[in-house]
């Protein structure tokens, strides 16, 4: 809404421009009012139509070229002022000299910067553009990510200083899972809603939902939505799914998996080390019982298959670490 009426008003700011033009040329009887009006609207509307059809626009870019300009126009003027003699005595006068000396300087700048525009802010260091977000790097969130609700335990610990980011799109699955006709999904998303707001209702957390609609993710798939996102705004997605972790890397951009979060925090039990486990069931070997530590690693107990739900003295025998988690295994303590 704001572009469309951004444009509404340039193009009857070209019609007072025009307007203007017309009221200096009423001396002269070469005017023609209406070629003059038709021809400011003309070019008003072909620089509409490019804005149009060049959505996608890079800072780098336009900035690069504004600066070379600039330093083009800047460089001209005073070599002009110091060059100023020489010029007085040429036979064309000074005014040919110093357009042809503009746009070579201007077309130099502009395609140096281009080329360096990676080390710009190297070039101009006190000239740099930032989003100004919280943190480093904004993490965008996935629906999955938000029904496990882990997020909301780990952002309110204060380990993330990252502001979070919840697309529409991503809320809009959201809301459409919490009305499920299946009362298991449904559950699972009110639960999301209610994390969500647990969130936003934290001073301590910067959650913001992002409504802006890119051209480039029209038609894309919600993971493939979620990575484009955070690829433009140069941030992280953060998820539980192992296949948005997947796409994500395909595609370059930085992953914060939770699984692997839990993983890496869960209590490292050595080879000899022993401590107390109930036994929750029995195992696939004859002799084996199992038993879940509280964060809900599997543990393997040798010699406790016939005592089922008794606490154990278990001495740890090895460990192994998959994808899935980290396993023990252990044997009954004797005593």
């Amino acid at each position: 809404m704001a572009l469309i009426i951004l444009r509404f008003l340039f193009l009857l700011c070209a019609g007072g421009v025009s307007a203007i033009i017309n009221t200096q040329l009423l001396d002269t009887s070469t005017s023609v009012p209406w070629l003059v009006f038709a021809g400011t609207m003309a070019i008003a509307l072909a620089v509409v139509v490019a804005d149009i059809y060049a959505p996608k626009k890079k800072i780098d870019t336009i900035s690069s070229i504004y600066f070379g300009l600039l330093i083009g126009v800047l460089l001209t003027y005073v070599l002009s002022i110091a060059l100023a003699p020489l010029l007085a005595a040429t036979f064309v006068g000074p005014a040919i000299p110093q357009m042809v000396m503009a746009l070579i300087l201007c077309y130099i700048c502009v395609s140096v910067l281009l080329q360096t525009k990676d080390d710009f802010r190297f070039l101009i260091p006190y000239v740099e553009f930032v989003r100004e977000v919280k943190g480093f790097k904004p993490l965008v969130l996935d629906t999955s990510v938000v029904i496990d609700g882990r997020i909301a335990d780990l952002v309110g610990t204060g380990i993330f200083d990252n502001q979070l980011i919840m697309p529409r799109f991503a809320l809009t699955e959201l809301q459409a899972i919490a009305d499920s006709g299946d009362k298991l999904r449904r559950t699972r998303g009110r639960r999301g809603l209610d994390v969500l707001n647990r969130m936003r209702a934290d001073d301590n957390v910067d959650l913001i939902i992002f409504d802006r609609e890119l051209p480039e993710l029209a038609g894309q798939t919600v993971d493939l939505q979620l990575v484009l996102l955070a690829k433009h705004l140069e941030g992280k997605v953060v998820t539980g799914d192992f296949n948005l972790n997947k796409v994500a890397k395909l595609h370059n951009v930085p992953v914060i998996n939770l699984n692997e979060i839990s993983n890496a925090l869960r209590p490292v039990f050595l080879p000899d080390e022993t401590f107390r486990l109930k036994v929750i069931k029995a195992g696939e070997g004859p002799e084996q019982g199992i038993g879940y530590l509280d964060d809900g690693t599997m543990v393997v107990i040798e010699g406790g298959r016939n005592r089922i739900g008794q606490e154990l003295d278990v001495r740890v025998t090895s460990t192994l670490q998959t994808n899935a988690g980290k396993m023990i295994f252990s044997k009954v303590e004797s005593r």
